[in-house]
C-alpha cells in the first residue's frame, strides 16, 4: 500500500486533484474559525459547553466545530443533505420530478438544481429560527443576551450570513466532486469529524488524569473502537458475488464470450448514506427545540436526545429505511437484468429477463437488510456505551462509520486513478482495495 502511495506524484493529473480537494478543505476549515457578527463568542461557547451532552453534541460534530464557534458555517451542510432526502423522496410521489429522474444528465442537472433552491430555504428557516432561540440565551451570571443587538436587524443579518455559508460550502463540496478527488459532501463532513479527534482525545486524557474517567475504563473504550473500525472495513468490503455466464457469439471470424464472471452485490450498498440522512432528519426538529422556548418543543428535545431510547428506536428505524430506500434508488435490478440480457449473459438456472431482475432484487433485499442491521449496530451500540461512561465528547459509531467509509472510498478512487495509467495501485502486493460502490 505505502509503496504505491509513491507513484501519486508522478500522475499530474492525479496530483493537481489531490491538492485541489487540499485547498478546498483549507478553506473550509479557514471558515469555520470565522465567527458570525453580533454575539457574544465567549458567552455562547460556555453555552454550548455545557449542552455536549445535547442534540447539540452531534451538530457540532457534523459542522467540524463550526457551531460552538457560531461561524459563519454554523449551519454546515445539512440543510443541503435534507433538501436532497426531500427530493429524492419527492421524486417517488410527484411525475414531474420522475420523469426527470429518468432523463439522464439533463434530468439530474434539473433535479441538482432543485435542490439547491430547496436548500436556500431550509438555511432561511433554520437560521430565523437560531437567530430568535440566540436572543433568549443568557450570558453565565445572568449578565445579559449573548446577542448586541436583538431584533430584526440581528435576525435578518444571521439568516443571510448562515445560508450564505451553507451555500458556499455546497458550492465547495460540487467543486471538490468535479475537480477533486470526488466525493465532496461526504469529505466535509468527513474533515469535520477528524477535526474534532485531537481535542477530544486531548479531553479525554485530561478527564482520565483528573480521576474522572478510570483507566481500564479508557481500555476498553479504545479496544472497542478499534474492534468497531476493523468491523466496518469488513462488512464494507464484503459482496455477495452472483455468478453470471456468457454465451459464446460469432462475430465474422471471431467468436466472443463464453467466459464465466460474477455480479457483485455490496451488503452495504448505500454506504454511509443512511445514518447521515437519519442524523440530519434528527437534528433539524432537535436543533430547532433547543433554540426555541415552547413547551411542545421542549417535549420534542427532550424524547430526541442522543443517547435516549426514543432516539435510538427512531434512528434505528430511519437508518433501516434509508438503507432500502437509497439502495433502490442508485439499483435497478430491471435495468442491470435487461444489460446483461442484451449482452448476452445469463444466471445460470435463472431465465433472462424478468425472472433475473426478480431473482437479484430477493437476493438485494436479503442482504440489505444485513446491511441495515449492521449500520444500525456500529451507529448505536458504541453512542450508548459512550453515554454510560460518561466520555466527555460526542463521537459515536456514525462519526467512526463516516470516517472509515469515506476513507475507503477515497483510497479506492485513488487507486482507479493509478490502476488507469499503468501504475501499480495501492495494494499490489496484497490484493487492491475494493471500494464500497463495488
Amino acid at each position: 500500500m505505502f509503496e504505491g502511495i509513491q507513484n501519486l506524484p508522478r500522475i499530474p493529473e492525479l496530483r493537481r486533484r489531490l491538492g485541489f480537494t487540499l485547498a478546498m478543505l483549507a478553506i473550509y476549515r479557514l471558515g469555520v474559525a470565522v465567527p458570525t457578527p453580533g454575539i457574544d463568542g465567549e458567552a455562547l461557547g460556555e453555552f454550548f459547553k455545557a449542552a455536549q451532552a445535547t442534540v447539540f453534541g452531534m451538530v457540532n460534530l457534523f459542522s467540524g466545530g463550526a457551531l460552538e464557534r457560531f461561524s459563519i458555517f454554523a449551519l454546515g451542510i445539512m440543510p443541503y443533505i435534507s433538501a436532497s432526502i426531500i427530493l429524492q423522496l419527492m421524486t417517488l410521489v410527484v411525475p414531474h420530478l420522475e420523469r426527470l429522474s429518468k432523463e439522464g444528465e439533463q434530468g439530474r442537472r434539473k433535479i441538482t438544481q432543485y435542490t439547491r433552491y430547496g436548500t436556500v430555504g431550509l438555511a432561511l428557516v433554520q437560521g430565523l429560527f437560531i437567530s430568535m432561540g440566540l436572543e433568549q440565551i443568557q450570558t453565565p451570571g445572568g449578565g445579559g443576551s449573548v446577542v448586541y443587538d436583538a431584533g430584526w436587524s440581528f435576525r435578518l443579518m444571521t439568516m443571510l450570513t448562515l445560508c450564505s455559508g451553507t451555500v458556499f460550502i455546497m458550492w465547495l463540496g460540487e467543486q471538490i466532486s468535479e475537480r477533486g478527488i470526488g466525493n465532496g459532501i461526504s469529505l466535509i463532513i468527513f474533515a469535520g469529524i477528524v477535526a474534532a479527534i485531537p481535542s477530544a482525545i486531548g479531553a479525554t486524557f485530561q478527564f482520565t488524569r483528573q480521576g474522572e474517567l478510570g483507566v481500564l475504563v479508557l481500555v476498553f473504550l479504545a479496544a472497542m473502537m478499534i474492534g468497531v473500525i476493523g468491523i466496518i472495513i469488513f462488512v464494507e468490503r464484503a459482496q455477495r458475488r452472483i455468478p453470471v455466464q456468457y454465451a459464446k457469439r460469432v462475430v465474422g471470424r471471431k467468436m466472443y464470450g463464453g467466459q464465466s464472471t460474477h455480479l457483485p452485490l455490496k451488503v452495504n450498498t448505500a454506504g454511509v448514506i443512511p445514518p447521515i440522512f437519519a442524523s440530519s432528519l434528527l437534528i433539524f426538529p432537535g436543533t430547532i427545540a433547543q433554540f426555541v422556548q415552547h413547551p411542545a418543543f421542549q417535549r420534542a428535545a427532550d424524547f430526541l436526545q442522543p443517547g435516549g431510547l426514543f432516539y435510538n428506536i427512531v434512528y434505528v428505524a430511519a437508518i433501516i429505511f434509508f438503507c432500502y430506500f437509497y439502495t433502490a434508488v442508485t439499483f435497478k435490478p430491471d435495468d442491470v437484468a435487461e444489460n446483461m440480457q442484451k449482452a448476452g449473459g445469463f444466471i445460470p438456472g435463472i431465465r433472462p429477463g424478468k425472472r433475473t431482475a426478480e431473482y437479484i432484487d430477493r437476493i438485494l433485499t436479503r442482504i440489505t437488510l444485513g446491511g441495515a442491521i449492521y449500520v444500525s449496530i456500529v451507529c448505536v451500540l458504541p453512542t450508548i456505551l459512550i453515554s454510560r461512561f460518561n466520555v466527555p465528547f460526542f463521537f459515536g459509531g456514525t462519526a467512526l462509520l463516516i470516517v472509515v467509509g469515506v476513507a475507503i472510498d477515497t483510497v479506492s478512487q485513488m487507486q482507479a486513478h493509478l490502476i488507469q495509467r499503468n501504475y501499480e495501485g495501492f495494494m499490489s502486493r496484497g490484493g487492491r482495495a475494493r471500494g464500497r460502490t463495488g
